[in-house]
Protein backbone atom coordinates (compact mmCIF):
# COMPACT_ATOMS: atom_id res chain seq x y z
CA UNK A 1 0.00 0.00 0.00
CA UNK A 2 1.33 3.44 -0.59
CA UNK A 3 1.34 6.48 1.46
CA UNK A 4 -0.82 9.14 0.95
CA UNK A 5 0.60 12.18 -1.37
CA UNK A 6 0.78 15.09 1.07
CA UNK A 7 -1.61 18.16 0.18
CA UNK A 8 0.62 21.04 1.14
CA UNK A 9 -1.88 23.39 -0.82
CA UNK A 10 -4.80 22.27 0.52
CA UNK A 11 -6.78 25.37 2.03
CA UNK A 12 -6.74 25.91 5.64
CA UNK A 13 -10.75 25.76 6.95
CA UNK A 14 -11.26 27.09 10.29
CA UNK A 15 -15.00 27.13 12.44
CA UNK A 16 -15.32 29.95 15.25
CA UNK A 17 -18.15 30.50 17.16
CA UNK A 18 -19.26 31.40 20.66
CA UNK A 19 -19.90 28.90 23.24
CA UNK A 20 -23.10 27.02 22.38
CA UNK A 21 -23.41 28.02 18.86
CA UNK A 22 -23.20 24.50 17.37
CA UNK A 23 -19.58 24.34 16.27
CA UNK A 24 -18.86 20.24 17.06
CA UNK A 25 -21.94 19.73 14.97
CA UNK A 26 -21.15 21.69 12.40
CA UNK A 27 -17.48 20.32 12.17
CA UNK A 28 -18.62 17.04 12.22
CA UNK A 29 -21.70 17.17 9.61
CA UNK A 30 -18.57 19.19 7.37
CA UNK A 31 -16.27 16.54 8.02
CA UNK A 32 -18.91 14.06 7.12
CA UNK A 33 -19.46 15.85 3.45
CA UNK A 34 -15.93 16.10 2.97
CA UNK A 35 -14.83 12.14 3.86
CA UNK A 36 -17.25 11.08 1.11
CA UNK A 37 -15.80 13.82 -1.42
CA UNK A 38 -12.58 11.64 -0.77
CA UNK A 39 -10.92 14.58 1.51
CA UNK A 40 -10.37 12.93 4.97
CA UNK A 41 -10.28 16.02 7.50
CA UNK A 42 -8.85 15.90 10.65
CA UNK A 43 -10.07 18.41 13.25
CA UNK A 44 -7.72 20.82 15.45
CA UNK A 45 -8.87 22.08 18.27
CA UNK A 46 -8.84 25.64 18.70
CA UNK A 47 -10.09 25.80 22.72
CA UNK A 48 -8.18 26.76 25.79
CA UNK A 49 -10.55 24.19 28.10
CA UNK A 50 -10.18 21.27 26.14
CA UNK A 51 -6.74 20.88 26.60
CA UNK A 52 -7.24 20.02 30.28
CA UNK A 53 -7.81 15.86 31.30
CA UNK A 54 -10.39 15.45 33.68
CA UNK A 55 -12.30 18.23 32.89
CA UNK A 56 -15.32 17.16 30.48
CA UNK A 57 -18.49 18.05 31.28
CA UNK A 58 -17.99 21.62 32.27
CA UNK A 59 -16.45 21.87 29.18
CA UNK A 60 -18.69 20.67 26.19
CA UNK A 61 -15.73 17.91 25.84
CA UNK A 62 -16.24 16.00 22.30
CA UNK A 63 -17.68 12.60 23.36
CA UNK A 64 -15.81 9.42 22.35
CA UNK A 65 -18.25 8.68 19.59
CA UNK A 66 -17.48 11.99 18.27
CA UNK A 67 -14.17 11.89 18.69
CA UNK A 68 -14.38 7.86 16.96
CA UNK A 69 -15.55 9.30 13.87
CA UNK A 70 -12.76 11.62 13.41
CA UNK A 71 -9.69 12.55 14.65
CA UNK A 72 -9.44 15.52 17.03
CA UNK A 73 -6.28 16.88 17.82
CA UNK A 74 -5.00 19.77 21.23
CA UNK A 75 -7.96 17.61 23.21
CA UNK A 76 -6.55 16.51 26.99
CA UNK A 77 -3.25 17.37 26.60
CA UNK A 78 -2.45 19.19 29.88
CA UNK A 79 -2.66 18.46 33.78
CA UNK A 80 -5.56 21.19 34.86
CA UNK A 81 -2.06 22.10 37.19
CA UNK A 82 -0.12 23.29 33.65
CA UNK A 83 -0.82 26.28 32.00
CA UNK A 84 -1.38 26.59 28.41
CA UNK A 85 -0.41 29.50 26.18
CA UNK A 86 -1.58 30.97 22.82
CA UNK A 87 2.56 30.82 21.89
CA UNK A 88 2.20 27.09 22.92
CA UNK A 89 -1.29 26.62 20.59
CA UNK A 90 0.65 28.57 17.52
CA UNK A 91 3.31 26.01 17.57
CA UNK A 92 1.18 23.08 18.25
CA UNK A 93 -1.56 23.77 16.23
CA UNK A 94 1.51 24.98 13.18
CA UNK A 95 3.17 20.90 13.17
CA UNK A 96 0.11 19.30 13.36
CA UNK A 97 -1.27 21.17 10.34
CA UNK A 98 1.59 20.39 8.33
CA UNK A 99 1.39 16.87 9.69
CA UNK A 100 -2.18 16.37 8.49
CA UNK A 101 -1.84 17.67 5.67
CA UNK A 102 1.36 14.89 4.88
CA UNK A 103 -0.84 12.28 5.59
CA UNK A 104 -3.25 13.54 3.20
CA UNK A 105 -5.93 14.69 4.98
CA UNK A 106 -7.53 18.57 5.38
CA UNK A 107 -6.72 20.27 8.89
CA UNK A 108 -9.79 22.03 9.96
CA UNK A 109 -9.45 23.87 12.93
CA UNK A 110 -12.74 24.18 15.77
CA UNK A 111 -13.15 26.36 18.55
CA UNK A 112 -14.15 29.75 20.43
CA UNK A 113 -10.74 30.82 21.89
CA UNK A 114 -10.45 33.61 19.74
CA UNK A 115 -6.92 34.46 20.87
CA UNK A 116 -5.59 31.38 19.58
CA UNK A 117 -7.16 31.95 15.81
CA UNK A 118 -5.37 35.00 16.06
CA UNK A 119 -2.42 34.20 17.37
CA UNK A 120 -2.70 31.61 14.36
CA UNK A 121 -3.70 33.93 11.86
CA UNK A 122 -1.79 37.18 12.97
CA UNK A 123 0.95 36.00 14.38
CA UNK A 124 1.95 36.68 17.96
CA UNK A 125 4.69 38.91 19.16
CA UNK A 126 6.90 38.29 21.87
CA UNK A 127 5.63 39.76 25.68
CA UNK A 128 7.57 41.02 28.29
CA UNK A 129 8.35 38.25 30.76
CA UNK A 130 6.30 38.82 34.21
CA UNK A 131 7.94 41.07 36.51
CA UNK A 132 7.20 40.34 40.41
CA UNK A 133 7.41 43.42 41.55
CA UNK A 134 5.16 45.35 39.30
CA UNK A 135 2.69 42.64 39.34
CA UNK A 136 2.33 43.13 43.26
CA UNK A 137 1.84 46.34 42.96
CA UNK A 138 -1.27 46.06 40.89
CA UNK A 139 -2.18 43.14 43.75
CA UNK A 140 -1.85 46.11 46.10
CA UNK A 141 -4.12 48.34 44.35
CA UNK A 142 -6.88 45.87 43.47
CA UNK A 143 -7.24 44.98 47.55
CA UNK A 144 -7.11 48.13 48.10
CA UNK A 145 -9.86 49.50 44.69
CA UNK A 146 -11.30 46.22 43.55
CA UNK A 147 -10.66 44.33 39.75
CA UNK A 148 -13.59 46.35 38.46
CA UNK A 149 -11.53 49.62 39.07
CA UNK A 150 -8.41 48.29 37.73
CA UNK A 151 -10.70 46.90 34.88
CA UNK A 152 -11.81 50.73 33.91
CA UNK A 153 -8.03 51.49 34.41
CA UNK A 154 -7.16 48.71 31.64
CA UNK A 155 -9.73 50.74 29.07
CA UNK A 156 -8.22 53.94 29.29
CA UNK A 157 -4.91 52.31 27.92
CA UNK A 158 -6.14 49.66 26.06
CA UNK A 159 -9.68 49.60 25.23
CA UNK A 160 -9.23 46.38 23.12
CA UNK A 161 -7.87 44.14 25.66
CA UNK A 162 -10.37 45.10 27.95
CA UNK A 163 -13.27 44.98 25.51
CA UNK A 164 -13.05 41.36 25.93
CA UNK A 165 -12.09 40.51 29.97
CA UNK A 166 -14.88 40.56 32.34
CA UNK A 167 -14.27 43.14 35.27
CA UNK A 168 -13.61 40.33 37.29
CA UNK A 169 -11.36 38.86 35.42
CA UNK A 170 -8.19 39.27 37.93
CA UNK A 171 -5.85 37.32 35.92
CA UNK A 172 -5.77 38.53 32.66
CA UNK A 173 -6.84 41.97 33.90
CA UNK A 174 -2.86 42.53 36.17
CA UNK A 175 -1.50 40.75 32.91
CA UNK A 176 -2.50 43.28 31.03
CA UNK A 177 -2.03 45.98 32.93
CA UNK A 178 1.83 44.67 33.78
CA UNK A 179 2.36 44.35 30.48
CA UNK A 180 1.64 47.94 29.57
CA UNK A 181 3.55 48.98 32.57
CA UNK A 182 6.84 46.99 31.81
CA UNK A 183 6.60 48.22 27.61
CA UNK A 184 4.17 50.94 27.68
CA UNK A 185 2.16 48.79 25.24
CA UNK A 186 -1.02 47.69 25.48
CA UNK A 187 -1.15 44.19 25.40
CA UNK A 188 -3.53 44.22 22.16
CA UNK A 189 -0.25 45.59 20.21
CA UNK A 190 1.36 42.32 21.09
CA UNK A 191 -1.54 40.48 19.15
CA UNK A 192 -1.38 42.53 16.00
CA UNK A 193 2.26 41.95 14.19
CA UNK A 194 2.62 38.96 11.70
CA UNK A 195 5.23 36.65 13.18
CA UNK A 196 5.27 33.33 14.25
CA UNK A 197 2.42 31.34 11.66
CA UNK A 198 3.28 32.54 8.53
CA UNK A 199 5.08 28.97 6.95
CA UNK A 200 2.03 27.31 7.96
CA UNK A 201 -0.54 30.11 6.56
CA UNK A 202 0.19 31.04 3.33
CA UNK A 203 -1.76 34.00 1.72
CA UNK A 204 -4.64 32.54 0.82
CA UNK A 205 -4.60 29.79 1.92
CA UNK A 206 -6.97 29.62 4.86
CA UNK A 207 -10.45 30.70 5.09
CA UNK A 208 -12.47 31.41 8.97
CA UNK A 209 -16.01 30.64 8.85
CA UNK A 210 -17.98 31.40 12.12
CA UNK A 211 -21.36 30.96 13.52
CA UNK A 212 -22.64 33.86 14.91
CA UNK A 213 -26.46 34.37 16.29
CA UNK A 214 -28.90 37.08 14.24
CA UNK A 215 -30.95 36.36 17.46
CA UNK A 216 -28.85 36.96 21.03
CA UNK A 217 -31.46 35.42 22.97
CA UNK A 218 -31.65 32.54 20.44
CA UNK A 219 -27.89 31.58 21.84
CA UNK A 220 -28.94 32.82 25.37
CA UNK A 221 -31.38 29.57 25.44
CA UNK A 222 -29.15 27.55 24.11
CA UNK A 223 -26.60 28.66 26.83
CA UNK A 224 -29.07 27.66 29.61
CA UNK A 225 -29.99 24.34 28.59
CA UNK A 226 -26.39 23.42 27.91
CA UNK A 227 -25.68 24.58 31.58
CA UNK A 228 -28.76 22.47 32.79
CA UNK A 229 -27.34 19.62 30.65
CA UNK A 230 -24.17 19.58 32.28
CA UNK A 231 -26.00 20.07 35.87
CA UNK A 232 -27.71 16.81 35.44
CA UNK A 233 -24.68 15.32 34.02
CA UNK A 234 -22.59 15.34 36.57
CA UNK A 235 -20.87 18.55 36.91
CA UNK A 236 -20.23 19.53 40.68
CA UNK A 237 -19.17 15.89 41.04
CA UNK A 238 -16.84 16.57 38.43
CA UNK A 239 -15.46 19.48 40.00
CA UNK A 240 -15.54 17.58 43.52
CA UNK A 241 -13.28 15.11 42.20
CA UNK A 242 -10.80 17.87 41.20
CA UNK A 243 -11.04 19.69 44.18
CA UNK A 244 -10.22 16.26 45.75
CA UNK A 245 -7.01 16.08 44.38
CA UNK A 246 -6.14 18.67 47.08
CA UNK A 247 -3.41 20.51 44.42
CA UNK A 248 -5.43 22.14 42.45
CA UNK A 249 -6.73 26.07 43.40
CA UNK A 250 -9.05 28.66 41.84
CA UNK A 251 -6.28 30.82 40.10
CA UNK A 252 -5.05 28.36 37.99
CA UNK A 253 -6.27 29.16 34.21
CA UNK A 254 -7.87 25.36 34.49
CA UNK A 255 -10.03 26.67 37.03
CA UNK A 256 -10.75 30.09 35.88
CA UNK A 257 -13.04 28.17 33.13
CA UNK A 258 -16.70 29.19 32.99
CA UNK A 259 -18.46 27.12 34.90
CA UNK A 260 -15.74 25.59 36.88
CA UNK A 261 -14.84 28.65 38.58
CA UNK A 262 -18.42 29.13 39.77
CA UNK A 263 -19.32 25.73 41.26
CA UNK A 264 -15.38 25.91 42.99
CA UNK A 265 -16.67 29.21 44.19
CA UNK A 266 -20.09 27.76 45.90
CA UNK A 267 -18.38 24.82 47.50
CA UNK A 268 -15.59 26.40 48.88
CA UNK A 269 -18.51 28.93 50.34
CA UNK A 270 -20.24 25.68 51.64
CA UNK A 271 -16.62 24.24 53.18
CA UNK A 272 -15.78 27.98 55.04
CA UNK A 273 -19.12 29.16 55.59
CA UNK A 274 -21.81 26.69 55.95
CA UNK A 275 -20.78 22.75 56.26
CA UNK A 276 -23.18 20.18 55.38
CA UNK A 277 -25.56 22.89 53.84
CA UNK A 278 -26.48 21.61 50.48
CA UNK A 279 -25.56 23.57 47.57
CA UNK A 280 -27.79 26.23 46.16
CA UNK A 281 -28.53 25.01 43.03
CA UNK A 282 -30.98 28.26 41.86
CA UNK A 283 -27.97 30.47 42.33
CA UNK A 284 -25.06 28.50 41.01
CA UNK A 285 -27.22 27.94 37.90
CA UNK A 286 -27.57 31.46 37.84
CA UNK A 287 -24.08 32.49 38.35
CA UNK A 288 -23.13 29.84 35.92
CA UNK A 289 -25.28 30.94 33.31
CA UNK A 290 -24.63 34.57 33.65
CA UNK A 291 -20.75 33.78 33.27
CA UNK A 292 -21.25 31.97 30.17
CA UNK A 293 -23.77 34.32 28.65
CA UNK A 294 -21.04 37.36 29.03
CA UNK A 295 -18.13 34.54 28.01
CA UNK A 296 -20.24 34.23 24.57
CA UNK A 297 -20.19 38.05 24.34
CA UNK A 298 -16.46 39.00 24.60
CA UNK A 299 -16.29 36.13 22.10
CA UNK A 300 -18.84 37.70 19.68
CA UNK A 301 -16.63 40.68 19.93
CA UNK A 302 -13.38 39.28 19.07
CA UNK A 303 -15.09 37.51 16.23
CA UNK A 304 -16.42 40.94 14.95
CA UNK A 305 -12.82 42.24 15.06
CA UNK A 306 -11.60 39.80 12.17
CA UNK A 307 -12.96 41.51 9.18
CA UNK A 308 -11.87 38.08 6.84
CA UNK A 309 -14.09 35.59 8.49
CA UNK A 310 -17.51 34.85 6.59
CA UNK A 311 -20.35 34.55 9.56
CA UNK A 312 -23.40 32.16 9.66
CA UNK A 313 -26.44 32.18 11.16
CA UNK A 314 -26.52 29.81 13.42
CA UNK A 315 -30.02 30.46 14.58
CA UNK A 316 -31.40 29.71 11.19
CA UNK A 317 -33.01 27.06 10.56
CA UNK A 318 -30.35 24.86 8.60
CA UNK A 319 -27.60 26.53 9.77
CA UNK A 320 -25.33 23.40 9.48
CA UNK A 321 -26.10 22.87 5.29
CA UNK A 322 -25.74 26.50 5.21
CA UNK A 323 -22.14 26.09 6.32
CA UNK A 324 -20.85 23.31 5.19
CA UNK A 325 -22.29 24.50 1.37
CA UNK A 326 -20.52 27.84 2.35
CA UNK A 327 -17.03 25.74 3.13
CA UNK A 328 -17.64 23.80 -0.39
CA UNK A 329 -18.01 26.59 -2.44
CA UNK A 330 -14.79 28.20 -1.16
CA UNK A 331 -13.07 25.46 -1.84
CA UNK A 332 -14.41 24.34 -5.43
CA UNK A 333 -13.43 28.28 -5.75
CA UNK A 334 -9.74 27.81 -4.44
CA UNK A 335 -9.53 25.09 -6.63
CA UNK A 336 -10.37 26.76 -10.03
CA UNK A 337 -8.06 29.24 -8.87
CA UNK A 338 -4.62 26.51 -8.45
CA UNK A 339 -3.07 25.76 -11.21
CA UNK A 340 -3.32 22.24 -12.55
Amino acid sequence: MTAPEPHNDLPLIALAGPTASGKTAGALALAAVLGKQGQPVEIISVDSALVYRGMDIGTAKPTADERAAVPHHLIDIRDPLQAYSAAEFVQDATRLITEIRARGARPLLVGGTMLYFKALFDGIDDMPAADPEVRAKIEAQAAEQGWPALHAELAQVDPVTAARLAPGDSQRIQRALEVWQVSGQPLSSFHTTKKGAGSALPAGASALFSLEPDDRAWLHDRIAQRFDAMLAGGFIDEVQALRARGDLHPDLPSMRCVGYRQVWDELDFIAAQAPGRPINMGLLRERGIAATRQLAKRQITWLRSMPQRHAIACDHPHAVAELVQAVLQRLDHQQQRTPS
